[in-house]
């Protein structure tokens, strides 16, 4: 019998961190597509049934204090560090779908979309888009040392 409760909770943790892995809540770090150096943390949680998006750290010291000076509406002027960019998502299927996000950096909001690589569970795919223009990155999970 003790042999058995063994199993079933080492297959019970065993399916906890698959599941954990495999989600796209938490930290991600945003990496730039050209330097391949992370530049800030983003956190996506769920609101009101939907997902979002928000950074909580720029990791550049020197730009944890800069504006998104090219907003437009509410978020004109805001503070990047504390700024909502993915926002609406919802899930379906592997995928999140039907949101926008805002690049702070120029402004623009774009529809969006997030999935984790099934390949590489601790990387995030997102993809920011207009019509048939598309551009995706992918994010790193921030993981406890």
């Amino acid at each position: 019998m003790k042999k058995y409760l063994k199993t079933i909770f080492f297959l019970l943790i065993l399916n906890t961190l698959t599941t954990y892995s495999q989600s796209v809540f938490g930290k991600w770090y945003t990496v730039d597509d050209q330097s391949g150096i992370k530049k800030s943390i983003v956190e996506i949680y769920k609101d009101n049934n939907q997902v979002e998006g928000k950074i909580t750290k720029i990791l550049k010291k020197s730009k944890q204090n800069m504006r998104c000076k090219k907003c437009k509406g509410n978020m004109k002027n805001k503070k990047i560090e504390g700024l909502v960019i993915l926002r609406n998502l919802e899930k379906d299927g592997d995928e999140y779908t039907n949101g926008r996000i805002t690049d702070p950096e120029n402004g623009k909001t774009y529809d969006a979309k997030i999935w984790i690589n099934p390949d590489h569970p601790n990387e995030l795919k997102v993809r920011g888009y207009v019509a048939f223009f598309y551009r995706t990155q992918t994010w790193k999970r921030v993981t406890k040392k």
